[in-house]
This record gives structure tokens, C-alpha cells and sequence, in this order.
């Protein structure tokens, strides 16, 4: 019998390099001069300028470098699908097997944290103010860049912690408080200020737009998506991802009884509310998604992370129904090839289908002063490094328009 393990809510498994492991896998590098895997990071890390660094035990320079090219740099060793990116143009693939860049650049970036030093700094003060709607990466890029031009930053955030999609949409036993944490210090380290807990409507935006010299909007896909027309969509026990990781992060994972749960969806989101459901005591998990295991949008390392937890995954089957008498009872699935179909018994069904902006945003058009970015402009959920991209491009942008 495979053995489950049991994960505790919260807890972090265990996936770092002391130094000698660190110092034997940045041995494997090639070196090359004009480094693949660094033209393949969406954000601009620069893995083979940070990999020589450490191969000459450099780890403060690693850490530089990092954090020049990326403020995210902590958070993005740990959840960006670098086997689809940066690793997979790496130069050993060809050889052997990619170097592990991500556990290299989580290594870099706990030397940082351990010598408690900062890279950053801001610029001179050059008189202008902007402020940015919603604390999660793009715009943590965006005034991260602007902080560093001597732009006077503020982001504006509706919830208790800073970090948007990376505190409330992943689970923490792949990305701690401790590691947002880290990221978010080198962006208020820079002077940038942030104000929680406050939500901004639309007559709030417009004096924003007024009262600042550049207004940005990053508030991502914040909404999860339903499939349109389930049955028994409505039914108690049936959630969407983005509130139900919220709600079990805001929690600690003390959010009762769960039972069988069917997790709808084959993404990453999927994959951290299967982690999520089975850290916080499910009796079983399933995971069905239309995709077949080759097409499925997960990266590999997240659906080996959720069947080590002992879920189950069902792929190209599409949900037909929600069924019960006012409480959920169970799910039933259709093959997408062929007329095969199951009914699996359910006590919660989760729909991680998608992300979508929230409608007080939706019409919000970015002209004249205002800018917007990341998720909010992409359309998709997009990954973190994807959104520091963005955000540093907005910020060029901005700093443009500010004539700076």
C-alpha cells in the first residue's frame, strides 16, 4: 500500500539546498555566454548571472542580482513553473538534466534573508506621486521600479495583508507568510507605502486619478469563475477556488469538516486547493479535469506534490452535474471521448475553472493618467513572473509619461 503522507496546513515541505548541495548543482552549469535559461525567464532574473555568481560563492552577489531583475525574486524560486521555462532551455537538457535554478534562486534568496541586507535603494525624490490600486505582484513591480526612479508610491489593498493572489491564492506549504514577507519588505524598503484593509470604489478612484500625477491598477483576476448553467451549482458545499483558499488561508486551515471532496479544474489553482482541502483534513480528494494528462495546464512538479498527498486525478472527464437535496451528495462526470461516464460521492466540490476581474473594476479603461496591468490586462491567470514582467513594463511606461 503507497503510503499518504500528512502535511499539516501550513507546513513547508521540505524542498531546500544546504551549501554543499548548492555549490555541487551550480557546478553543473555550463557557464554559457549567452545563457538560454535567462532569456526564457519572463521576468528578467538573469539565472545565469546569479548561477556564476554562486559557483563562485558569491551567494550576496546572487542575491543581487536576483533582486535588481526581480522583486518577487523569494516568491518566484518557489512557485514559478520553471521546468516550463527557464530550466527547460537550459543547456544540460541536452546532456543530461536541467540545472535546478528555482532551488538555486531559493537558496540565493534565504541568503539574503540571512544576512539581512538590502539591494535596493531609492532615488531622489523627483516630485511626483503615484498610486497603485490592489498589493499583488504586478503592482509590487510597478512601484518597485517607480520607488527606485523617486516617484512618492502608494498601494492601496482591500485585504489585511499585502501580496494579493500570492498570500490569498496559494496554499503556504508552498509559499509561507515568511517568504511574501520577504519580498514585500524590499518593496517598503524602498519608501513605498502601503494601506490595507481599504477598498477603493470608483468615486474613491476617480479623486485618486484627481489628486496623483499617475493612478495604476493591478487588481488582477480577484473573482472565480463558474462553469455557466451547472446544475446544483447552488447547492451548500460547493465553492470556487480563489474564496476557499482565502478562506482556509485567513483560517490557518481550521475550516471544518470537508469530507470527500471533487476539485473541478487541472491548473495550478486546482492543484493548491487539492493540497489546501487535503492539509485541512478531507477524507479524499479528487481532481477531474477535461484536459488529458499530457494537455493538463499544471505544472508537473504541483501534480506530484498533489498525488504524494494522496489525491486522485481524473482527467478528460467533464462535470455534467452537482447532485443533492439542498446539501451536496455527489458529482457526476462525462467522459470527453466516448459515452463513459461516473458518479463520484462528494460531501464539497470546489470549481477551480478560472479567474475573472471583479466587477467593480471590469469597465475601467486605462487612458490618460491611469495604467493598468498584469492579470487585469492579460485576461488569464497568469504566473508571477509573468506579472513582475508586466508590472516593470508599466512602470517604464509610467515613468514616461511622468517625463522622469
Amino acid at each position: 500500500m503507497t503510503k499518504v503522507r500528512q502535511l499539516p496546513y501550513g507546513e513547508l515541505a521540505e524542498n531546500g539546498l544546504n551549501i554543499r548541495l548548492t555549490m555541487e548543482e551550480a557546478s553543473r552549469c555550463l557557464l554559457c555566454d549567452d545563457a538560454p535559461c535567462s532569456h526564457d525567464c519572463p521576468a528578467g532574473t538573469d539565472p545565469g548571472r546569479f548561477i556564476r555568481a554562486i559557483r563562485f560563492r558569491n551567494f550576496k552577489g546572487a542575491a543581487r542580482i536576483i533582486r535588481q531583475n526581480n522583486i518577487l525574486g523569494a516568491s518566484c524560486a518557489e512557485i514559478c513553473p520553471q521546468e516550463r521555462l527557464c530550466e527547460k532551455a537550459c543547456s544540460r537538457c541536452g546532456i543530461d538534466k536541467p540545472i535546478q535554478i528555482g532551488r538555486l534562486q531559493a537558496f540565493a534568496m534565504s541568503q539574503e534573508k540571512a544576512m539581512n541586507f538590502g539591494v535596493l535603494e531609492a532615488g531622489k525624490p523627483c516630485g511626483k506621486k503615484v498610486v497603485c490600486i490592489g498589493a499583488g505582484p504586478s503592482s509590487l513591480a510597478v512601484a518597485a521600479e517607480l520607488a527606485q526612479k523617486g516617484v512618492e508610491v502608494t498601494i492601496i489593498d482591500e485585504n489585511e495583508k499585502a501580496g494579493g493572489m500570492l498570500r490569498y491564492g496559494i496554499t503556504p506549504s508552498r509559499l509561507s507568510d515568511d517568504v511574501i514577507d520577504q519580498d514585500i519588505k524590499a518593496v517598503t524598503d524602498l519608501g513605498v507605502k502601503i494601506v490595507l484593509n481599504k477598498r477603493v470604489s470608483k468615486d474613491e478612484l476617480a479623486k485618486l486619478i484627481a489628486d496623483n500625477d499617475a493612478v495604476y491598477i493591478g487588481v488582477g483576476q480577484a473573482a472565480s469563475k463558474m462553469i455557466p448553467n451547472m446544475k446544483g451549482a447552488e447547492l451548500a458545499g460547493v465553492d470556487t477556488a480563489l474564496p476557499f483558499l482565502k478562506k482556509a488561508r485567513i483560517a490557518g486551515g481550521k475550516i471544518g469538516e470537508l469530507g470527500n471532496v471533487v476539485i473541478i479544474g487541472g491548473g495550478d489553482v486546482a492543484m493548491d486547493c487539492a493540497s489546501t482541502a487535503r492539509q485541512c483534513g478531507a477524507k479524499s480528494v479528487t481532481i477531474s479535469f477535461v484536459e488529458t494528462w499530457e494537455t493538463m495546464p499544471a505544472s508537473k512538479k504541483e501534480v506530484d506534490y498533489v498525488v504524494d498527498l494522496g489525491c486522485t486525478i481524473i482527467p478528460a472527464f467533464k462535470p455534467v452535474e452537482v447532485c443533492g437535496d439542498k446539501k451536496v451528495q455527489s458529482v457526476k462526470l462525462a467522459a470527453m471521448e466516448g459515452n463513459s461516464s461516473m458518479t463520484l460521492d462528494a460531501d464539497t466540490v470546489i470549481f477551480a475553472v478560472g479567474q475573472k476581474v471583479t466587477d467593480d473594476y471590469k469597465d475601467v479603461k486605462a487612458d490618460g493618467k491611469v495604467f493598468a496591468g498584469g492579470d487585469f490586462i492579460l485576461a488569464r491567470g497568469a504566473t508571477v513572473v509573468e506579472a513582475v514582467k508586466s508590472g516593470k513594463e508599466i512602470a517604464a511606461n509610467i515613468a514616461k509619461f511622468l517625463q522622469i
